[in-house]
């Protein structure tokens, strides 16, 4: 992990820009963490296990999570559910390991991003500045109204979803997919499109949009291997169909066109 301190330069007022609770058992990582951070304008509170994160979590309530996935006692996947179960919070998640397997469970847990280590200080900022900006953007851009069609139904200012008047359990990034598509209806999306459009970053794995894709799917189709609503669009990426009319369409090859392939930031280093 690069340890080079940050240029010297004014620092936002401290606690101004929210709160972050960082959980990571390695202490290095950690103080690392923690002190840019800091100079960033975070508030940060600490914790080196599972339960220890918990507790810190019900005492004073984060508006993000970055969490170790390997930690000692429990591990990150059940950190997060755990969480999860309180509400939605923005997580990021840290692996030792690039393994797409841990990504994507990381991701399917409720994760909305994932950096793998070693990785740069100041892009994990970055990252939550992004995150933070997205989720706190969220309710004002949705103002237009309620959504619906297709026997969906969303309620952007309480951030409620239905199917054919059944609640939908959502994590924060699939309400913002399925809004999103919601607006654009027949319309096809490329991944770096909706990546830019939903995450609004400009860079990061295209495979995060592909399981996002495939766990909405799961919650809003009546037979997710065939689905009828969130389409893929072969060679350019997914639309959302209103008319469910004809057959669904296979959902076993999510990437999207052969053409479709993920942009990982160098490691180390600052997104380009």
């Amino acid at each position: 992990m690069e340890n080079t301190p940050p240029a010297r330069h004014p620092a936002p007022a401290q606690g101004a820009r929210g709160r972050v609770l960082v959980v990571d058992d390695d202490p290095t990582v950690a103080e690392v963490v923690v002190g840019y951070l800091h100079r960033a304008g975070y508030t940060v509170d600490q914790a080196g296990d599972g339960p220890a994160a918990l507790t810190r979590f019900a005492a004073h309530r984060p508006d993000l999570v970055v969490l170790d996935l390997m930690l000692p006692a429990m591990d990150g996947f059940e950190v997060c559910r755990r969480m999860r179960e309180h509400g939605p919070v923005p997580v990021i998640m840290l692996t030792a390991r690039g393994d797409e397997e841990d990504r994507v469970l990381g991701l399917e847990t409720g994760a909305d991003d994932y950096v793998t280590k070693p990785f740069s200080p100041r892009e994990l900022v970055l990252r939550v500045d992004s995150v933070l900006r997205r989720a706190r953007a969220a309710a004002p851009a949705d103002g237009a109204g309620p959504l619906s069609g297709g026997g969906l139904s969303l309620d952007p200012a309480a951030r409620q979803a239905y199917r054919d008047g059944r609640g939908l359990a959502l994590t924060l990034r699939e309400f913002d997919l399925l809004a999103h598509l919601l607006r654009h209806p027949g319309k096809a999306f490329g991944r770096e499109e909706l990546m830019r459009e939903v995450w609004g970053w400009d860079f990061g794995d295209l495979s995060t949009v592909t399981v996002h894709i495939r766990r909405l799917r799961g919650k809003v189709e009546a037979d997710p291997a065939r689905p009828r609503l969130i389409r893929t669009v072969w060679g350019v990426g997914y639309r959302l169909d209103l008319d469910e009319e004809g057959p669904g369409t296979p959902a076993d090859a999510d990437g999207a066109g052969a053409g479709d392939r993920s942009v990982v930031p160098p490691t180390g280093g600052r997104p380009r």
